[in-house]
């Protein structure tokens, strides 16, 4: 018994040992700066100020409930995630299902065309797109000159949001379809062939075979989504720099310009931890609804 013993906690410490560089790394770059940063969020901290930093409790975090940047920036994002996650996922869905119905080389050709757009740098496409939306040289407004129709694209606080959106799917869409597809390849094809003996096909057979089935991977996908979306920054910066009039300023973008603009670090760390408060609120909430689903 004794030696069983020993060798089972021998064991134990030799997984430690082989965690522990992983562990000590997870500590030093990414637990360590959240604690840091969550002090941080309680200190008024000028970066280029010489009067060291002051304890302040929460005067941060009350200032950025009274603070109309704070609630414009979140009402942005707000609008951005609105417009994006439900796109991305219906694209994402409708495009998964298309290639599941392909067989052979063409579903995977395919497959990288709608993939190969992930690979581009947020620099390159928002370039890229910046072209597309040019009012004077555009792309798309250069074809839609022949049916006399010029859409504001990027100079329309209505409009700005929807096409930032809309670059957003392009760019990001294939990520998602690629993960999607893969959840319909892990179906068993016997609940298939059983759904087509009792007569249901279709759309009957989506809804009540391949979606209940599919729930899991839709909830990673979706959740994951909404994460990126509150981190909404390179689109907006890229290509309106948050105009026109700040519609689409994100909130990620106002945190980048409060800490390295106005160089008010302890604020926008309070503002990145308001951030991550409204993030984990939604993700807890999709998580609820689709587990009571």
């Amino acid at each position: 018994m004794t030696t069983a013993t020993s060798k089972t906690r021998s064991g134990a410490w030799s997984g430690y040992l082989f965690v522990l560089p992983y562990l000590l790394l997870f500590t030093v770059f990414l637990l360590a700066p959240l604690a840091y940063g969550f002090s941080l969020s309680f200190y008024r901290r000028e970066l280029l100020s010489v009067v060291p930093p002051k304890l302040i409790g929460l005067a941060n975090y009350s200032e950025a409930l009274h603070d109309p940047y704070f609630w414009k920036a979140l009402w942005a994002t707000l609008r951005f995630v609105a417009l994006c996650v439900p796109f991305t996922m219906l694209t994402a869905l409708s495009l998964a299902l298309g290639l599941n119905g392909l067989k052979g080389r063409l579903q995977t050709v395919l497959r990288a065309a709608v993939f190969v757009p992930t690979v581009l740098t947020i620099s390159v496409a928002g370039i890229l797109w910046r072209w597309f939306y040019n009012g004077e040289f555009g792309l798309f407004n250069a074809y839609l000159h022949y049916i006399n129709i010029k859409p504001p694209w990027l100079t329309s606080t209505g409009m700005a949001m929807v096409s930032i959106a809309l670059m957003t799917l392009w760019w990001t869409v294939g990520g998602p379809t690629v993960v999607l597809l893969a959840g319909l390849h892990n179906i068993p094809p016997q609940y298939m062939e059983a759904a087509e003996m009792d007569g249901a096909v279709g759309y009957r057979r989506f809804r009540y075979i391949t979606l209940p089935l599919l729930k899991p991977v839709l909830l990673f996908v979706m959740v994951l989504n909404i994460i990126g979306s509150f981190q909404v920054f390179g689109q907006t910066f890229m290509i309106t720099r948050g105009g026109p009039e700040m519609s689409t300023r994100s909130l990620v973008q106002y945190i980048y310009e409060t800490a390295f603009n106005n160089y008010r670090m302890g604020y926008a760390s309070a503002l990145s931890w308001l951030l991550f408060l409204v993030i984990a609120t939604f993700s807890a909430a999709q998580f609820r609804l689709m587990r009571e689903r």
